[in-house]
């Protein structure tokens, strides 16, 4: 935790010397220094030449080595029957280094696994993997998934035994919604939620309670579609793509979801809602939900940004250490 501690005070400072990480992370100048040799030892810190000295011996400076490694990650997405597979390859700064969209006629696990082969031969210093797929995801296997030929496949254990580099695989909504939460810049620890309509396909939905990804014990979480409509899923899919239908259908969605979570605000987002519709799902809601527990309601269509700042993120946040110290309530 210490070393971790040290890394994220060097991405966050820039240049700075011993004395200064030791200040601002309140461990002695000795721990600082015995972190700092190691990682120089292996180049994750590279050290400046120090300024010019204006009486005494100048102190080294240090710096984070943002090109030390690299994370791959993929989005898959499926739209109208047409299969989509974006990926960025980002630094450990999170800057982006190489990103294309690639649209295929087919998706299974050899599509997949000749991209990412592909990827990390050009990548060789990348150190997980993140892949965000339109279905549910457990220990790397895809469970019920828009993209037919993913669907119960073991992905992840797959490419990680053939690449022997971790590899992570998420729900595309859960990464969406964390991709919101951090671009909302809130000041503290919020709850949140992303429910998407798309086309052709049921609707799902990501939540963010005090700030954590809420996903449930089989990731299942966000599963909107299985929420008790009364009619079969059949003709869910039939009404969601007639105006009265999804407006009907986006209430009762939203109405359970801010009766369980109370977020601060939801993102309606997908192919379906229209800005036009966000005053008659509102007061929809309101007759169920007192108006001082409403949350901010948005559309937003487009959501490929959010969803690749979440897919980044989560990567990224998978190499550091895997516990944290949190304010006992």
């Amino acid at each position: 935790m210490n070393v971790e501690l040290v890394k994220n005070a060097l991405k966050a400072q820039g240049t700075v010397t011993k004395a200064s990480i030791a200040s601002l992370i309140g461990l002695s100048v000795a721990t600082c220094g015995t972190i700092l040799n190691d990682l120089v030892a292996i180049g994750e810190v590279i050290e400046v030449k120090p300024d010019e000295p204006s009486g005494g011996r100048p102190a080294m400076q240090y710096e984070y080595n943002a090109d030390f490694g690299c994370v791959v990650c993929l989005l898959i997405k499926t739209e109208d029957g047409i299969h989509w597979v974006s990926y960025s390859i980002v630094n450990l700064i999170g800057e982006t280094v190489e990103e294309a969209s690639l649209e295929l006629m087919h998706i299974g696990v050899d599509e997949v696994d000749s991209l990412v082969g592909e990827l990390l031969s050009k990548h060789s210093n990348a150190q997980a993997i993140g892949i965000g797929v339109p279905g549910v995801a457990h220990c790397g296997v895809i469970g019920v998934c828009d993209v037919p030929d993913l669907a119960g496949q073991s992905l992840g254990p797959y490419l990680e035994e053939k690449y022997t580099i971790p590899v992570i695989i998420e729900n595309d909504m859960n990464m969406t919604v964390y991709g919101f939460y951090h671009l909302q810049n809130f000041e503290e620890e919020k709850t949140f939620a992303v429910v998407t309509f798309p086309k052709k396909h049921f609707p799902g939905a990501g939540f963010i309670v005090n700030g954590q990804i809420l996903s449930g014990n089989t990731k299942f979480g966000g599963e909107v579609s299985f929420l008790p409509f009364g009619i079969s899923r059949e003709e869910q899919l039939l009404q969601l793509h007639t105006d009265e239908g999804f407006v009907r259908l986006a209430i009762q969605t939203l109405t359970s979801i801010i009766a369980l979570i109370n977020p601060v605000s939801i993102a309606i987002t997908g192919d379906l809602p229209r800005e036009a519709q966000l005053e008659e799902i509102y007061e929809g809601c309101v007759k169920h939900i007192p108006e001082e527990h409403m949350p901010k309601l948005f559309v937003k269509n487009d959501t490929h940004q959010e969803y690749m700042k979440g897919m980044v993120t989560e990567t990224l946040e998978s190499l550091a250490y895997r516990l944290r110290i949190i304010e006992k309530r």
